[in-house]
């Protein structure tokens, strides 16, 4: 049975949208995952199931965490191998351009436009670079998100909505789940 990863979007943040990791795997479970694992409270959760798309998985996965919890959560879905290779560039782009002090990959549901992530590239300023791949966006940044004017700039808004995680995280669940 193929295995997916899947990241949620905007969970456990503030006091409206929690969705403890228990009721994540229940969720998961509902929507026909088996074999359901978690990482850390921000939505991070392994899974298999019967379905042969990401996508697939993606819409099963969105309808039932929306009925479990009574709001959206924007899930994005990917493959193990997919995991694998976003954790590779990710890795690569830091030893490219050294060493950083944050290094956030966006994650997409489908590649942004070759023009707009030219232009969210573009956006790039010192100490801050933006280089997309597929349907991730990687942010290497010698500060962090809080202080980041790229990641704020309409340019990388418009590559549309995605989940972000830091490279550590994304290498840590390529290790342990793939």
């Amino acid at each position: 049975m193929p295995s997916y990863i899947a990241f949620l979007r905007a969970i456990n943040l503030g006091a409206t949208r929690k969705f403890p990791m228990s009721d994540v795997r229940a969720a998961t479970e509902a929507a026909g995952g088996t074999g359901v694992l978690t990482h850390i409270n921000s939505g991070n959760v392994r899974l298999e199931s019967r379905q042969r798309s990401a996508a697939a998985v993606q819409r099963s996965l969105e309808t039932a965490y929306e009925a479990d919890r009574g709001f959206a959560v924007p899930t994005i879905v990917l493959t193990p191998e997919e995991l694998v290779e976003v954790a590779r560039v990710g890795r690569a782009l830091e030893d490219e351009f050294g060493p950083v002090g944050s290094h956030y990959v966006s994650l997409y549901d489908a590649a942004p436009s070759v023009d707009r992530a030219a232009a969210a590239e573009a956006r790039s300023v010192e100490g801050e670079r933006v280089v997309v791949r597929g349907r991730a966006a990687y942010a290497l940044l010698e500060g962090n998100i809080h202080t980041s004017k790229v990641l704020v700039s309409k340019e990388f808004k418009a590559l549309g909505t995605g989940t972000a995680r830091t490279l550590s995280v994304l290498e840590t669940l390529a290790t342990k789940w793939c």
